[in-house]
């Protein structure tokens, strides 16, 4: 026999309707930009492709880094020597960790701690304990520390030095160099492969990218690159992203306004892809169909569809827009 529906019974069922009408419908995968002379973060939703958020930071940011779980964003302050991070859901300022004078990019240890900082003015890589704000070492380095990397597995930390040109492979467990790689002018980025078993780091004033053999840190290949109009001076290479099945890189091409195309397997330039002017660095969203550029001199990011190869759309951002992060 059916129950009677009290007021009250019935007052409860309605409330409960319009609390699931109210809940948010599930946020999209958000684009952090880092924008160099405004001293601002740009939000992009990847669903939109439309800013939905400019945040004031530190003078002068650069590189732009994000937690495991993406719930943080870590963000360098370099000319005021600090690093902030913020809630990628709220997109507020949370903290602020040590760093030394002028870091320039950082990369996070796979388990998410400690923070690796590439400190340019004093020739430093700087350990940080992201949970207490410890300085857990300081490493010397060659001159002008810029480009981080971190293998896979968290063993090996790679800095790149632009006036030493040289990668500098660290064992984590003591934070000891181990290997020196002379690689050409200017290396600016250091990439690992997700399988660990190939290193890229590009060198801007030499217009190559290194590939190294992690197992014996040796040079298996010097990849050059040829644009048919473009001069050889204005091809120089920085921002590296690899997919995660190792069948594409992809490489930014800086004043060459390109972004090359690599098949990782036989090291060859297989295309170029037209985006804005004097494009940075690269960031894939979490599926990888969508690779993001960001380009200095146009004040935009372009959007590559990964799986066509094509530039899709521009979405105009801060001034000198530099580094840029996705996080679910």
């Amino acid at each position: 026999m059916k129950r009677p529906v009290t007021l009250a019974a019935g007052l409860a069922a309605l409330a409960g309707l319009l609390m699931i009408d109210a809940l948010p419908a599930q946020a999209g995968p958000r684009a952090f930009i880092s924008n160099e002379r405004d001293h601002t973060m740009s939000v992009l939703d990847m669903d939109s492709l439309k800013v939905i958020k400019t945040i004031k930071t530190g003078r002068r940011p650069r590189g732009i880094t994000a937690s495991p779980d993406g719930k943080l964003i870590y963000l360098c302050a370099s000319d005021d020597s600090r690093i902030e991070v913020y809630d990628s859901q709220t997109m507020e300022l949370v903290k602020t960790l040590r760093s030394g004078p002028d870091p320039e990019l950082f990369v996070l240890h796979p388990s998410g701690n400690p923070l690796y900082i590439a400190n340019e003015d004093d020739n430093m890589v700087t350990v940080v304990n992201v949970n207490n704000n410890e300085l857990v070492a300081e490493i010397p380095v060659g001159v002008e520390p810029e480009g981080m990397g971190v293998s896979p597995d968290g063993k090996y930390l790679v800095n790149t030095s632009e006036t030493t040109n040289m990668a500098h492979v660290i064992d984590t467990s003591n934070n000891e160099i181990i290997e020196n790689i002379l690689v050409d002018s200017r290396p600016r980025f250091a990439q690992f492969s997700h399988d660990g078993k190939q290193l890229w780091v590009s060198s801007e004033v030499g217009g190559t990218v290194a590939v190294v053999d992690p197992a014996t840190w040796k040079i298996v290949k010097k990849i050059s690159f040829k644009i048919p109009g473009v001069a050889d001076e204005a091809i120089q290479p920085v921002g590296i992203r690899l997919t995660k099945d190792g069948s594409k890189a992809f490489v930014a091409l800086g004043p060459a306004n390109r972004v090359a195309v690599i098949d990782p397997k036989t090291l060859e330039v297989e295309k170029y892809l037209l985006v804005g002017q004097r494009v940075w660095q690269l960031g894939f969203t979490p599926d990888e169909k969508i690779l993001v550029s960001t380009n200095g001199n146009s004040n935009d990011v372009s959007i590559i569809d990964v799986a066509s190869e094509k530039v899709t759309k521009s979405i105009t951002v801060g001034r000198a827009p530099w580094g840029v992060v996705i996080v679910p």
